[in-house]
C-alpha cells in the first residue's frame, strides 16, 4: 500500500490558507492542475463542507475525476476525502490535507498525504509519483498565490501612507 506525503510552509497565516482549503469545491482557484469543479449532492445549494458531498472536477489534461468528502474539521484545519472515480490505477484511496499554525512566524505548516492500493503493481511507483506531483504543485501554487495576495494588500496599505518606502510597492 503506497503512502504519499508532501509538506511545506506556506507564507501566510493559517486563517488565510484555510479560506482556500476548507472549500471542497475550490481546487480550480488554487491548484494549477484543476480546470473546473462542481459539487454533486450535498446538504444544500451552497454546501461545500458537508461530509458525503462529491466534487466532480476536470484536470488540466481534460480528464475528469470524482472525490468524496469523508470528514472536515474546522477545529483541526483538516479535510479528508476519497477518490471514487479516476483513470489512475488505484483504489481505496484516502487523503488528508491538514494545516497547522506556525506561531513564531505567522505562517502555516501544510501537509497532504494519501494511502491507496495499486490496481497495477507495474505502475505503482508511477502512480505514487503522480499523486506526489498533485500534492506538491498544489501546495506550492497556493503558497505563491497567497504570497502575492498578501503582498498586494500590504502595498495597498503602504500606498495609503504618506511615505511608503517598501521597494516591492514602489516597483509595482
Amino acid at each position: 500500500m503506497p503512502r504519499v506525503y508532501y509538506s511545506t510552509v506556506i507564507s501566510a497565516p493559517i486563517e488565510e490558507v484555510w479560506k482556500y482549503v476548507r472549500d471542497f469545491n475550490s481546487l480550480p482557484k488554487w491548484h494549477p492542475g484543476i480546470k473546473a469543479s462542481e459539487i454533486e449532492g450535498g446538504c444544500g445549494p451552497d454546501c461545500n463542507i458537508c461530509p458525503g458531498i462529491v466534487r466532480h472536477f476536470q484536470l488540466a489534461d481534460g480528464s475528469w475525476m470524482r472525490e468524496q468528502l469523508i470528514s472536515f474539521s474546522e477545529a483541526d484545519y483538516t479535510v479528508t476525502y476519497t477518490i471514487t472515480e479516476s483513470a489512475m490505477k488505484l483504489k481505496n484511496y484516502v487523503a488528508s490535507l491538514s494545516l497547522a499554525p506556525i506561531v513564531a512566524t505567522d505562517e502555516t505548516f501544510a501537509e497532504w498525504e494519501a494511502v491507496f492500493d495499486s490496481t497495477d503493481l507495474a505502475t505503482e511507483e508511477e502512480t505514487a509519483d503522480a499523486v506526489f506531483e498533485v500534492f506538491s504543485s498544489g501546495l506550492e501554487n497556493l503558497d505563491e498565490l497567497l504570497f502575492e495576495e498578501l503582498a498586494l494588500l500590504s502595498c495597498i496599505e503602504c500606498a495609503e501612507q504618506e511615505e511608503c518606502e517598501e521597494t516591492r510597492c514602489v516597483e509595482e
